[in-house]
């Protein structure tokens, strides 16, 4: 830039008010975007929307960089003319130094705030468990350095580090980081990004005398630790330390504490954002509803297709608040009674969600991403959906009194007064559908009853989808049950095909003389034209003909309680 065809008064006045909106933008970045973006950060790692935006958030940096390096340059220009030609009360010379100061604490300032943790640290063998480490097992952390200059590629080395300043916990466990712990950040291996990524690094536990796990004040799942990142920066004079920080993280000994310490993960997350608040579970604060709420749901739609929905949710707040969850939507949850404290069921509660999780992504995901499974429904609940619906209209949900997570099925009949009859199945667990798959399972189940041809009392899904056109597409062996076995020719091992069936042994009193396949239209019919006489007929006897009779109708026969005379209850 030519400054001669420029009054001095005006360049120095120009400069200054690049200075005042780049510190004005600065300080947006600084103090709301940046703590917004680690914020979002936060929830995309406990399930929440995926965090996107730190290409932007660089855009933004950079440009601000670019910038003040543009004015410390012309500043280095003007200094070249002043040397040339100055002077009395000569602007530039009066106001140079001021600029300068200014150009470069904005640039430090702006620099100090760059580097940030664009992934956190995790087990690549639990990408969806980021922040829970297990001793002597790799993991991964990336950092970015969001100032894009090309100055800096390759001048900034990172080193990791464990607690780094952090005040003495005592009785808290102690750890060495193993493997390459430092590493010089560059443009070439992270698309254009200034980065280093951290891949094999681990945790051993320092062996301290006196400091055995179970002195600590906390739990192993409650400790709360982090990794600091360390560089330095020194380039034309400019001498800068740079640090980072990342999302505080527990530490386990054994694959089965993994539950608990992404609880506490899940806690910590949720409820604040001080990434040294290492003391967070001495006094753990209680959650609302809203917020757990949110979170949970996030657990599901995070590793399947499909999270909560409201009626879910409900079920499931009122089994950590009681019934004045209907009433107090946003009540106090507290620490203990989501994760630690024993229910009736003599386990806690997010053990029962985690298991639940575990038994969709290993046996039930396709049906729970199509929605065939209701899942979080009460057994008042189930009753009351049920209640009115043709007789064989089933619906799935998950076991409340299964520590290990299993599904079980609920299915509506009708006795001769027409009043509903529910029966429900003993859950299946992981051990049960490793064997046989819950739509094989559906397809096959029978109920035997003395006397009674074993027959499938299971119809419709609720609220009325035929069982096969929800199920069919899952079928393992729906092409083999549709052909008659032929017993001459055995298969090349010399044996015959056999199929694992699911039986369940009910009294007959508990079961309709005639289990007949209707429709809900035919079933409708049925109720509208036979109901009238059932009611005012009161002999046992005459009751039970017409009902013994009923199978033997076709629908069109129903019209024949619809021609007869009204008939005297009285």
């Amino acid at each position: 830039m030519d400054f001669t065809s420029f009054p001095p008064q005006e360049v120095v006045g120009q400069l200054a008010e690049v200075l005042n909106m780049a510190e004005a933008v600065q300080s947006d970045l600084i103090s709301e975007e940046l703590p917004e973006w680690k914020k979002r950060q936060q929830s995309s790692c406990i399930g929440g929307p995926p965090n996107a935006c730190l290409d932007q958030l660089q855009s933004w940096f950079t440009a601000v960089a670019e910038s003040l390096q543009q004015v410390r340059q012309q500043l280095k220009e003007l200094q070249e003319l002043e040397q040339k030609y100055t002077y009395d009360n000569d602007p530039i010379t009066q106001q140079k130094g001021l600029l300068e100061g200014r150009a470069l604490a904005l640039f430090r300032n702006l620099l100090e705030h760059s580097l940030v943790v664009e992934r956190q640290p995790c087990m690549p063998t639990h990408p969806q468990r980021p922040l829970v480490l297990k001793t002597q097992v790799q993991f991964t952390v990336k950092l970015r350095f969001i100032v894009k200059l090309q100055e800096f590629n390759y001048q900034l080395k990172v080193k990791a580090l464990f607690d780094k300043d952090v005040t003495e916990k005592k009785g808290f466990r102690k750890f060495n980081i193993l493997g390459t712990n430092t590493k010089v950040m560059n443009m070439e291996e992270s698309n254009g990004s200034l980065a280093a990524e951290f891949r094999h690094l681990q945790l051993k536990e320092q062996k301290v005398a006196g400091n055995r796990t179970n002195e600590g004040p906390l739990i192993v799942t409650e400790e709360l630790h982090c990794i600091c990142f360390e560089s330095e920066l020194n380039q034309s004079g400019l001498e800068l330390k740079l640090e980072a920080i990342s999302l505080p993280i527990v530490v386990i000994s054994n694959v089965s504490q993994l539950p608990s310490g992404w609880a506490s993960i899940l806690w910590y997350n949720m409820l604040t954002s001080e990434p040294k608040n290492l003391k967070f579970f001495l006094s753990p604060p209680a959650a609302s509803w809203g917020q757990l709420s949110e979170v949970l749901s996030w657990q599901f739609s995070s590793v399947t297709k499909r999270g909560l929905n409201d009626e879910q949710l409900g079920m499931l707040a009122d089994k950590l608040l009681g019934q004045k969850a209907q009433r107090n939507p946003e009540g106090l949850i507290p620490w203990t009674k989501f994760c630690k404290s024993i229910s009736e069921k003599n386990f806690p509660f997010w053990l029962w969600i985690e298991a639940i999780l575990d038994l969709i992504k290993r046996h039930l995901l396709s049906l729970w991403n199509d929605g065939c499974i209701l899942g979080f429904v009460s057994k008042e609940r189930e009753k009351s959906m049920l209640t009115g619906k043709c007789p064989g209209t089933f619906l799935l949900r998950f076991s409340e009194s299964s520590r290990d997570g299993a599904i079980t099925f609920t299915w509506v009949e009708h006795d001769l007064y027409d009043k509903p009859v529910f029966h429900a199945v003993e859950p299946y667990t992981k051990k049960e559908l490793s064997a046989v798959s819950l739509p094989d399972i559906i397809r096959t189940y029978k109920v035997m009853a003395a006397e009674n041809i074993p027959e499938n009392p299971l119809r419709f899904l609720y609220p009325d989808i035929p069982k096969d056109k929800a199920f069919g597409k899952y079928y393992a062996r729906a092409t083999e049950a549709s052909e008659p076995m032929d017993v001459e020719s055995p298969t090349t091992t010399g044996y015959m095909k056999t199929e694992l069936i699911s039986v369940s042994e009910v009294h007959p009193s508990r079961l309709q003389d005639n289990m007949m396949p209707m429709s809900p239209d035919v079933f409708g019919e049925l109720k509208r034209s036979v109901a009238p006489v059932l009611q005012c007929w009161n002999s046992p006897k005459d009751i039970d003909a017409v009902a013994s009779d009923l199978g033997e109708f076709l629908p069109e026969d129903f019209q024949m309680f619809e021609n007869m005379p009204n008939l005297d209850c009285n």
